[in-house]
């Protein structure tokens, strides 16, 4: 019985060990056939989700936006981050204990750094935001409660502590400050990165350098950051976020590739120059816009060009590329390519008399006027080179027809043989016709040619030639009749390293024969000594060009003139030319005592700065009884002006900004801290020069109205007062 019972207990452990054996197996059965059903028939659906959970989608990285810099290196236009500074109140670190210790010393911080808002209102905005973070957290744990699913709106979550962006320099500064000096899951520190494009200049060149959009990455909007928009703006790299550890970071999976620099021909100096120079005679004349452009002769390299137009009453900004826009008849500075094609297809020479009368010719029903007829003055007969200088119509019109009545098409298709129709590719974006010559043939099916046409052009009537085509022929004749195109791009750079650079490029080799060349020239500088460019004659040196004065064409008449000078300066060596224009100046036009005045200051400034005379030793009492007159401003640079002139000062205190004084009886200059520089209140710049005064102002966030020239003796805001950003400040220099 005993046997039959340990033999009946054997069977039941085996047959349970059989059971468990069969169950384990099926488990494992079961492990392997999930297994392979994760990894094979819903493996991609799994791994696709693990991918959620641990790496986020691609993103891209911003690549930085190129430089553009002048032509000495000097920076006109860079990109900088900046940063907008907000506090999360629902971050679950913020201690209520630590705010409340800290929210005034924080305050205090903060008004003195940024004092658009004293410490009372930084205090508010803060306690503002945690009292309204309590309530919607307090309003979210009662739907909680309820069972509702409506959702609250937050708006304590990022809550703006700073009104403006902020530099990186700024920021690691604010960390430092009571309470926000913690973790920023604790501090509840949030920033929000922007790139912005800055220039450091101002507003100098603005609309030949450019602008870019609102949105960074929709890239450039005007001038050369529209123009390059692709080389500037660089190649994106991309880049995920992994969770690694319980933390995520970032991994580079392509780099970006920063976009190229670009050197331009620009001179900051000239380009101050001509943007006062113009800026002043604008305003004085209370005309709707002007142009002024400076060409070097050898290269082609364009120093300055400035395109202002009326905002407001006194006010002009920098507003459509007039060099490239100003698509009207050129009026008299047109004459010159007239004289060219006659002298050169021997039609006329420069001492042929033309019967002129009392300045009035009849032609097929229309009658040619010179300035004079108004005056009585009678002229009888007139050679071609005095009709050049007082700009005769009568004179030139007699000319072109004399050579050419019977055969207008010769003396166009010579025209266009020239090169200055040319279709050129210009360094700015252009909307249709604009940076173009408009010049038509007899045979012209659209622009029908009228039996008055030919006397009409050849004085510069019914054509239509922009600021740069002129300037482009001048500085043809200056340059011995060889005609370069101006431009602007200098050079593409990475890293400083020229990746790639632009030659001058040749329209036309030789505009005229050598004997039409040197005939020209001795007329042009005839303008200036004896004609309608006397205005222009400077002591300094001899200047060679012409005047233009055109009625404009608008709404099947005229409105308005067009005042113009185009020439080049030395006369005898030509190194620069210039063209301005001014349109629809008030008061009686003048292409010589309007843009020829910008065109002297702009000149005899570029010559004082560029070209360096012998001194001569003078007397010990002259010495001593003159001491320059220094203006108030950088440090900086009147320590290295006085070196240089070995002129004694002293120096009260060591400071960025000084305040000049003459102390005749030491026969030195006093230099004293009487300049405070405090962000978010208006600097004091009487005393200063203008690009001081500018830089000072725009630095502090206002637009700047100038007038005059010299130091500045009047501010419209007085010193000490708040900074409204934005605001207009107007400063009269004498």
């Amino acid at each position: 019985m005993a046997k039959k019972s340990e033999g009946a207990m054997k069977n039941v452990a085996v047959s349970r060990y059989g059971w468990l054996v069969f169950l384990l197996s099926m488990i494992f059965i079961a492990v392997i056939v999930c297994i392979f059903k994760i990894k094979y028939a819903e493996g991609s659906a799994w791994r696709e989700l693990g991918r959620q959970e641990t790496v986020k989608k691609d993103r891209e990285i911003r690549p930085n936006r190129g430089n553009i810099y002048a032509d000495d290196d000097r920076l006109l236009a860079t990109s900088e981050p900046l940063y907008g500074v907000y506090i999360d109140f629902m971050s679950e670190g913020i201690a209520k204990d630590t705010l409340m210790k800290y929210v005034t010393p924080l305050s205090q911080s903060l008004a003195k750094k940024f004092p658009d808002r004293n410490a009372a209102q930084y205090k508010k905005v803060i306690m503002d935001g945690w009292q309204l973070s309590r309530k919607e957290l307090a309003e979210i744990e009662r739907n909680r409660k309820n069972g509702s699913n409506k959702k609250v709106k937050v708006r304590s979550r990022y809550v703006r502590i700073i009104r403006p962006d902020i530099n990186y320099i700024d920021l690691k500064e604010i960390k430092t400050y009571p309470f926000l000096n913690q973790r920023s899951n604790r501090s509840g520190l949030f920033t929000e990165e922007k790139t912005m494009r800055m220039k450091p200049f101002g507003r100098l060149a603005g609309r030949t350098v450019g602008s870019i959009f609102k949105d960074f990455e929709a890239g450039g909007a005007s001038g050369l950051e529209l123009k390059y928009d692709s080389i500037l703006k660089g190649i994106p790299g991309v880049k995920t976020r992994q969770r690694v550890q319980g933390r995520w970071i970032d991994v580079v999976l392509e780099e970006p590739v920063d976009g190229l620099d670009i050197k331009t021909t620009l001179n900051v100096d000239v380009q101050d120059l001509a943007e006062r120079a113009l800026y002043s005679k604008l305003a004085e004349t209370k005309a709707e816009s002007g142009v002024a452009i400076v060409m070097e002769v050898e290269t082609g390299e364009i120093k300055a060009i400035t395109n202002l137009d009326r905002i407001s009453e006194g006010v002009y900004a920098e507003g459509n590329p007039n060099a490239f826009s100003y698509m009207s008849e050129p009026g008299s500075t047109f004459k010159t390519v007239s004289l060219m094609v006659a002298l050169e297809d021997g039609v006329i020479t420069p001492n042929d008399s033309v019967y002129v009368g009392n300045g009035l010719f009849e032609y097929k029903g229309r009658t040619v006027r010179d300035h004079y007829w108004r005056t009585g003055g009678r002229k009888d007969y007139m050679t071609i080179a005095e009709g050049m200088h007082i700009s005769s119509n009568v004179v030139i019109s007699k000319m072109i027809l004399k050579g050419y009545e019977n055969d207008p098409q010769k003396y166009v298709k010579h025209i266009h043989d020239l090169g200055i129709t040319k279709k050129i590719e210009w360094d700015v974006p252009l909307k249709g016709k604009e940076g173009t010559s408009v010049i038509r043939f007899p045979d012209d099916k659209f622009n029908i040619w009228s039996k008055t046409t030919l006397p009409w052009m050849s004085f510069g009537y019914e054509t239509q030639i922009p600021p740069i085509y002129m300037l482009m022929f001048y500085n043809g004749i200056a340059n011995n009749g060889k005609m370069i195109k101006p431009f602007l791009t200098k050079a593409f750079m990475k890293d400083g390293k020229i990746k790639e650079e632009f030659e001058t490029e040749v329209i036309n080799p030789s505009l005229c024969s050598d004997k039409t060349l040197s005939e020209i020239q001795e007329i042009l500088r005839g303008v200036v000594t004896n004609g309608t460019g006397k205005a222009v004659s400077s002591d300094l040196f001899p200047i060679a060009g012409k005047t233009g004065t055109a009625m404009i064409a608008a709404r099947g008449g005229y409105e308005g003139y067009y005042v113009s000078f185009c020439g080049y300066f030395p006369a005898d060596k030509p190194k620069y030319t210039c063209f301005v224009g001014i349109r629809r100046p008030v008061g009686s036009p003048s292409g010589g005592l309007m843009p020829g005045a910008v065109f002297k200051n702009i000149a005899e400034g570029i010559f004082n700065r560029n070209l360096v005379s012998t001194p001569v030793k003078a007397s010990k009492d002259t010495v001593n009884s003159l001491i320059p007159a220094v203006k108030s401003g950088s440090l900086k640079n009147t320590e290295l002006v006085l070196k240089k002139l070995d002129q004694s000062y002293s120096l009260l205190e060591k400071v960025d900004w000084i305040k000049a004084k003459q102390d005749s009886l030491d026969n030195k200059i006093l230099l004293e801290n009487n300049v405070t520089i405090k962000q978010g209140f208006v600097p004091s710049v009487i005393g200063m020069g203008a690009r001081d005064a500018i830089y000072l102002l725009e630095n502090a966030g206002l637009k700047v109205n100038l007038s005059g020239a010299g130091k500045v003796k009047r501010q419209s805001i007085t010193a000490g007062s708040k900074v409204i950003k934005g605001s207009t400040i107007s400063i009269e220099l004498n």
